[in-house]
């Protein structure tokens, strides 16, 4: 069962019960625009929202227990990134773009790597090195990822990166090209509506990064793990994610202070390639 057929359910469950819609959306604590795009498959519920919807139709406790786990799984996706290979990974790309249209506030945190959307044709390049891609399907991969990033022009919608100062000094690439990486963040991060912090080594750390992961809002949130991506538009998983992105940003750089870090790692990168 997917999210329309789960909304099909929950409408078929509600004209049963002989219940308004208007009536079963005011007790759901919620609009009837909001229950009729549920039902109609429209909007992806959350758990909250089905337990909410149940309990305004008086439902039995085993249909309760039955379509709250259904919940559950489709509000929570796992897909291996060997399908997404397969499929085209430009593709991906574009479904991510279009997820990233409807946002107002984005949030990313990257302990792995430069977030995609920050990210040079040539570290774009070295991410994906060892992947196994064609070279045509490398440069549609690439070309989708350059075009995402014309979204941060978008001074309407808001930017938040919470990236590791590992990933910094991590060379995925040649000295002069992680330069002009770090150069492309100091410049980014001058721009209004984008912030970019950076976790210092230095810092006591408040717990551990585990994953990467972006928030989209407050509706959903994409968790990168070695071999899958998980997406969930659960609202007690995306509240761990809010807590682990405040967690972080509490000892994060910004401003001046991260100027001076990422500025001091590039002329390493620098120096280092004139001592070569």
């Amino acid at each position: 069962m997917n999210g329309t057929d789960l909304g099909r359910a929950l409408r078929e469950l509600r004209v049963a019960s002989g219940k308004q819609a208007k009536v079963v959306a005011r007790s759901a604590a919620m609009s009837p625009s909001k229950l009729s795009k549920i039902e109609n498959g429209a909007l992806p519920p959350s758990v909250l929202d089905v337990e909410r919807i149940l309990e305004a139709l008086e439902v039995s406790p085993e249909a309760k227990a039955e379509l709250t786990e259904v919940a559950r799984r489709v509000a929570t996706e796992a897909t291996a990134w060997r399908i997404y290979r397969r499929t085209g990974l430009h593709k991906h790309q574009e479904e991510i773009q279009a997820i990233e249209a409807q946002t107002t506030l984005l949030r990313v945190f990257q302990p792995s790597c430069i977030p995609g959307l920050l990210q040079t044709p040539e570290y774009v390049r070295g991410v994906q090195q060892g992947s196994e891609l064609t070279d045509d399907a490398l440069e549609k991969m690439i070309g989708a990822r350059l075009r995402r990033q014309e979204v941060l022009y978008d001074r309407s919608r808001t930017f938040d990166f919470l990236i590791t100062e590992s990933v910094l000094r991590w060379k995925l690439i040649a000295g002069p090209m992680m330069a002009a990486q770090l150069d492309k963040l100091i410049t980014m991060s001058r721009m209004s509506n984008i912030r970019i912090g950076i976790v210092p080594l230095s810092a006591t750390m408040p717990g551990l990064p585990t994953s990467s992961f972006v928030l989209f809002d407050g509706r959903l949130v994409i968790v990168e793990i070695p071999h899958a991506e998980i997406t969930t538009s659960e609202m007690r998983d995306i509240e761990l994610y809010v807590d682990k992105f405040q967690m972080f940003d509490r000892v994060a750089l910004s401003g001046e202070d991260m100027w001076d870090l990422v500025a001091g790692i590039r002329d390493d990168f620098l120096r280092e390639q004139e001592t070569a």
